[in-house]
């Protein structure tokens, strides 16, 4: 069973309701329903102010995925299975070879300036974190958050290896650096490792040894377990999961690294596409739920959520109905069986891709 997210008519978080509890608000004319970056929610007309529980968040951090789980006492709101940010190391190494060659060339340039990796967080580690902030920062605009609980991982460090110990001291850094941040939204609690892995053990419940299998037990049962542990549990109320990565975007390339024939080096990059932000969620009365990529001319190019690739170049701007603006990528897993696709434990009032891809005549309000 999936909760609708609630909003007061100030914006202030509320306690989630059940979809049919939510049917009756917007029928009855005291909520209006929201769409905001790939989730669905309402907000209340009448009320400024509510009363809310305890609720938790629990955080399992990972290399390639990680695991989000709100609870509360006895129901869990959401399990989200986020991919992590991985390109930006090679896009720097990329960077800084492009920029060292063309100073190799008898062109003018400036002059190099000083080292600027002193000190700091290295981009590529402070992304990563940065990440796990921004769906933090997130969830607790939808969810009335009130502590975090998150496992705090570790490099394992080795006496007289000067080499291999220097090499973990940015993780260490960037991890530092998101506790910081992440305090300012609500307390936070950190679990060790083995402390996570005892208190699964003891549930009864089993992680999948597949990292990369896209269900609840590959790194939403740590989640799930971490949140349990302020709040109580005993067994997972709902498994049922939410995907989500980050979209990647070229926001400083201007033409493509390789010059076509002629010498001309076609355009390539940016933000923007006739006006609209690239990544923004549109629905579309061919493709359904998508989101905005590049354009060539007066058309545009439309990318599925699931997969991001590409279903056509030649999109009308005046077709699309524009939800919001988004720069991340959010889908249900789909469940194969005999005959056909289904999605598991979806309503019909839910806030994610099932639910938008089904209603294609329902008028959405953007939040």
């Amino acid at each position: 069973m999936n909760y609708v997210p609630v909003i007061s008519s100030t914006g202030k978080p509320l306690m989630p309701c059940h979809p049919a509890r939510a049917r009756e608000l917007v029928r009855r004319g005291r909520a209006v329903r929201r769409f905001r970056k790939g989730f669905f929610y309402i907000q209340l007309l009448d009320r400024s102010e509510g009363q809310t529980q305890h609720v938790i968040c629990g955080i399992d951090p990972g290399s390639k995925r990680e695991g989000f789980t709100i609870k509360d006492t006895k129901r869990t709101f959401l399990n989200l299975l986020a991919d992590t940010v991985t390109h930006v190391k090679e896009a720097v190494a990329i960077r800084r070879k492009m920029r060292r060659s063309r100073r190799y060339r008898k062109t003018p340039c400036r002059k190099p300036r000083a080292n600027r990796r002193c000190g700091g967080i290295p981009p590529s580690i402070l992304a990563r974190w940065g990440w796990k902030l921004r769906l933090s920062r997130f969830l607790c605009s939808l969810y009335p958050i009130d502590l975090f609980v998150v496992e705090d991982i570790k490099a394992r460090l080795r006496k007289g290896q000067k080499r291999w110990n220097v090499s973990f001291s940015p993780l260490q850094i960037g991890k530092e650096w998101f506790y910081w941040e992440l305090r300012k939204l609500a307390p936070v609690t950190l679990v060790k490792g083995y402390e996570t892995a005892q208190m699964r053990e003891e549930l009864g419940l089993r992680k999948s040894s597949r990292k990369d299998e896209e269900s609840f037990w590959s790194h939403c049962v740590d989640s799930w377990v971490l949140a349990a542990s302020a709040v109580g549990g005993s067994v997972p109320e709902d498994t049922w999961i939410v995907r989500i990565a980050p979209l990647r975007f070229r926001r400083r390339s201007l033409h493509l690294r390789q010059s076509a024939k002629g010498s001309v080096r076609r355009r390539h990059g940016g933000t923007v596409s006739l006006g609209l932000r690239r990544g923004t969620q549109v629905l579309h009365p061919r493709f359904g739920f998508c989101y905005v990529g590049g354009y060539m001319g007066d058309r545009l190019s439309l990318h599925a959520v699931r997969d991001g690739r590409r279903l056509t170049r030649g999109a009308r701007q005046e077709d699309l109905t524009v939800l919001a603006p988004c720069s991340w990528r959010v889908w249900v897993p789909e469940k194969r069986v005999k005959g056909g696709t289904f999605y598991e434990n979806t309503s019909d009032f839910t806030g994610h891709l099932c639910e938008v891809e089904s209603s294609g005549g329902i008028q959405i309000h953007n939040g």
